[in-house]
């Protein structure tokens, strides 16, 4: 069995309240500020549009419990790619850095800074050409605060999470002021939407809950990650599942199922009715806050990926470099942060997010598929958390995103299609990089 090296320059700086910061930080970006209208047009009724609100939420928490034995296993740096490459070989671990770096953490990324670019410009009255270069700007902050160390990038990331809390909390208050005060049937059918399915609705939910995993990446700077770790994950997910299921509640509550399913800013919409024009400008600070913390911690998460698979050989060395004052992957978040800012001003970011959203929850299924490898490999007996109901919670997990896979597979073809080729294109790409490692070692070795 194959083990990863130990995180030796890494410093475990980062404890339970920071941990689990980040994990409500790397789920709550700006899905739940739009998404929940796009799921509302996939739903039937009100009902409907919770159920799967809560159901979403209650299988990433089953993924959450998954990783959560994961980064107890493997307590350090680079999480879903040292598990794929331990359980599945070196080149499932390349083909996930390939395509994080590529499209899931990068066009994420520049999605979101783009979303953060567009609400401040709007706060700010810039024109709209800005944008662009806002995202970028958004982006290298971020970074150049997590190149002197992951204390202050910890500090910082916690001040956004308490404050999109915040503002999500305003939010879910003015959605149930507004629902006494108007009565809107919260559980309601929606005649106009009473002939779709549920399935619909998944992909645009789960988009907003992805993310749980991004604290694994990080677990090489957890302090007692044997014991913060789970903890962190289910604080943090508990956090989240209880946050989101409101927040469509008040949306519900104050727009009505038909409401919500014909607005495109439903969190604007909610606060403008109750606070006017000056409520739109306050939640638009607090999209501004959230989705500037999300892309803090994919930066940051990602870079971390990186740096490991450059000291593993699977990427440029240079790359698995650490800064020996910082211990801090500065050339790995400095590389993720420059394609990231390319994908975000040339505006080819949106159309890579859609090829390869599904592709990160492939990821995460893949990564929790590893647990069976551990259980049967690893057989360490001071394990401190293991996913209960197992193996049972684990391969409803793997089932239920499967479906989802293959009923995406269906109803988008092309965009799945090309995320697929996406990914497959990493394989020849690896097969040329393992040559030039071969020639690049001495004879005889």
């Amino acid at each position: 069995m194959s083990h990863s090296v130990p995180d030796e320059n890494y410093v475990r700086r980062l404890g339970m309240r920071d941990a689990a910061m980040i994990v409500v930080g790397g789920i709550i970006g700006g899905g739940i500020f739009l998404n929940p209208g796009i799921a509302a047009q996939r739903t039937a009724s009100g009902l409907s549009l919770l159920l799967m609100w809560t159901a979403a939420g209650l299988l990433t928490l089953i993924g959450a419990l998954c990783y959560a034995e994961l980064g107890a296993r493997r307590p350090q740096a680079g999480g879903s790619y040292v598990y794929l490459r331990e359980a599945f070989g070196p080149m499932a671990g390349f083909l996930f850095g390939w395509t994080m770096l590529l499209v899931i953490y990068s066009g994420s990324t520049a999605a979101v800074a783009t979303v953060f670019a567009s609400y401040a410009s709007a706060v700010f009255g810039m024109p709209a050409g800005m944008i662009r270069w806002l995202a970028a700007a958004a982006l290298v902050f971020v970074a150049a605060i997590n190149l002197f160390g992951l204390r202050l990038g910890a500090q910082i990331q916690n001040l956004f999470t308490t404050l999109k809390l915040a503002a999500i909390g305003i939010l879910i208050l003015a959605g149930l002021y507004l629902a006494s005060r108007h009565h809107q049937p919260l559980l309601a059918v929606d005649p106009a939407t009473a002939h779709v399915g549920f399935m619909g609705a998944a992909l645009p939910v789960l988009f907003a809950y992805s993310g749980f995993t991004y604290l694994n990446n990080l677990a090489g700077e957890v302090h007692q990650p044997q014991r913060t770790l789970p903890r962190a994950l289910l604080i943090g997910m508990l956090i989240v599942v209880t946050v989101y299921t409101l927040v469509n509640a008040a949306y519900l509550a104050a727009l009505g199922h038909a409401g919500l399913a014909a607005s495109h800013t439903p969190a604007a919409d909610v606060m403008a009715r109750l606070f006017g024009p000056a409520g739109s400008q306050l939640i638009a600070i607090g999209i501004a806050i959230s989705t500037l913390g999300f892309c803090n911690i994919t930066l940051v998460a990602g870079a971390r990926v990186l740096q490991v698979m450059g000291r593993d050989g699977l990427f440029f060395a240079s790359v698995g470099h650490l800064d020996r004052r910082h211990h801090t992957p500065n050339r790995a978040l400095l590389l993720l942060t420059g394609w990231s800012i390319l994908l975000a001003v040339s505006g080819s970011y949106g159309q890579l997010l859609d090829y390869a959203t599904f592709g990160d929850w492939l990821a995460c299924a893949l990564g929790i598929a590893t647990v069976f490898w551990y259980r049967r490999h690893d057989r360490q007996q001071t394990i401190s958390f293991r996913v209960p109901a197992y193996p049972w919670l684990p391969l409803l997990f793997i089932v239920c995103i499967a479906g989802v896979v293959i009923d995406t597979l269906y109803s988008q073809p092309r965009d799945t299609g090309i995320g697929v080729l996406i990914i497959l294109a990493g394989i020849p790409v690896y097969a040329i990089w393992q040559a030039a490692n071969r020639r690049r070692q001495p004879p005889g070795q």
